[in-house]
């Protein structure tokens, strides 16, 4: 299944970096072509003598000159590659690769990579845990690579937790998959919402909600790695999707984003809307900032327009609508009542009961809601993760016309 693939292995310096043999030695038996990449504190714990064994090539360790006194050629492995796999990745490479710090071969390579790339994490539990980790994370994923989440297990530290290296087995499985599936939305028209709206109070204030638009993102991204063409209508959020199949539309209110949904979703096959989209908005906003006072003061409040309903109300033969749900009590019965009312496919259940689960979080826990009942129960993962067990759902459980 890999057979002619041409792979770029990156590592870095953690004790993670015993399995890397084991890694390569798996990609070469499944035909592949392997070429392998350190940073210079990554010889510390595996010999660039046995990836080269392994491999069948010279290690590039530094990032001036081969052996030979010759240049290394980071832009020319880059455009070689079928695909990139840095494993294990530190938190200061992670770091270094999602703010562009080109200070060595391996981080010059990614920045210069024209292929899909896997990041496998590999660190301390409270680490991989700092906000910091997580904050970077986001940040490659959101620039469209596969984040290869890190197991719990006995760390070097002597400590049990989040950060173990997934096993080279399990690395090689991701790759063959991306192969095999990666095109299953190929020229699939797709339309995501993401984040909150704000609805303007003044010129100072609004009302929101806690959304950063993380899983919409996530869904996007996923989709268009796999040959859809996204439509990403998202409201305010730092969040950043540089994948050349999303197109973008930016919104603040809820009802720019239901003009843009109402013009996007009829020449839509799959619409996700993932978006939080404010319940209500100000009957008269004013033009001037609110003075506070003394006295008590009121908002009027009126609704916003249902675009979920409207969809619905409007969706086509063979269109695939699916819906977003986020509750905090008697979750199933409000999820399967928003199913059949709003006339979607499929409800995407969330808890805030749930730990780990809920807005501004790199993780989520989701159910799957059809008209048969709860169709698929998920567990705490990231939201990249979530994000591909949404999509093979719609995939496998919803024929897709050719």
């Amino acid at each position: 299944m890999l057979k002619g693939k041409r792979i770029v292995v990156g590592i870095t310096g953690s004790i993670a970096a015993y399995k890397v043999p084991f890694l390569v030695r798996l990609l070469v038996k499944e035909g592949a072509e392997v070429r392998i990449i350190m940073t210079p504190s990554a010889k510390d714990f595996v010999t660039p003598l046995t990836l080269a064994t392994l491999s069948q090539h010279p290690v590039i360790a530094d990032p001036f000159k081969a052996d030979n006194g010759e240049w290394n050629n980071h832009v020319e492995l880059g455009q070689w590659a079928d695909a990139m796999i840095f494993a294990p990745v530190t938190a200061n490479t992670l770091g270094k690769m999602a703010h562009g710090i080109a200070d060595n071969f391996v981080v010059t390579a990614y920045l210069s990579a024209k292929c899909p790339v896997f990041i496998a994490p590999a660190m301390d539990l409270d680490m991989y845990a700092h906000p910091s980790t997580q904050n970077n994370l986001g940040i490659l994923s959101s620039y469209g690579n596969f984040i290869i989440e890190p197991q719990v297990g006995e760390l070097a530290s002597g400590l049990s937790g989040p950060g173990r290296m997934e096993e080279p087995e399990k690395i090689v499985l991701m790759i063959k998959d991306h192969f095999t599936n990666r095109l299953d939305l190929n020229k699939k028209k797709i339309l995501v919402t993401a984040g909150p709206t704000y609805e303007n109070i003044d010129p100072v204030r609004f009302l929101g909600n806690r959304s950063t638009g993380k899983m919409g993102f996530s869904l996007a991204l996923e989709a268009a790695r796999r040959g859809a063409e996204v439509t990403l209508v998202t409201g305010p959020t730092h969040l950043i999707a540089l994948h050349p199949n999303i197109h973008r539309i930016d919104v603040e209110s809820a009802e720019e984003m239901y003009r843009a949904c109402m013009l996007e979703a009829p020449t839509t096959e799959i619409v996700i809307m993932a978006a939080a989209v404010s319940d209500y908005t100000c009957s008269r906003k004013s033009t001037q900032k609110l003075k506070k006072s003394s006295a008590p003061f009121s908002l009027e409040l009126i609704p916003t327009r249902d675009i979920l309903r409207e969809i619905g109300r409007q969706k086509k033969k063979n269109q695939i609508l699916v819906g977003f749900a986020l509750e905090t009590d008697n979750e199933l019965d409000h999820a399967r009542k928003k199913l059949t009312e709003k006339n979607l496919d499929f409800i995407v259940l969330n808890s805030l009961n749930e730990n780990g689960a809920g807005f501004g979080l790199e993780t989520n826990k989701i159910s799957i809601i059809d008209h048969t009942g709860t169709a698929y129960q998920g567990t705490l993962q990231n939201k990249s993760v979530v994000a591909e067990e949404i999509i093979d759902f719609i995939v496998k459980n919803r024929t897709i016309q050719p």
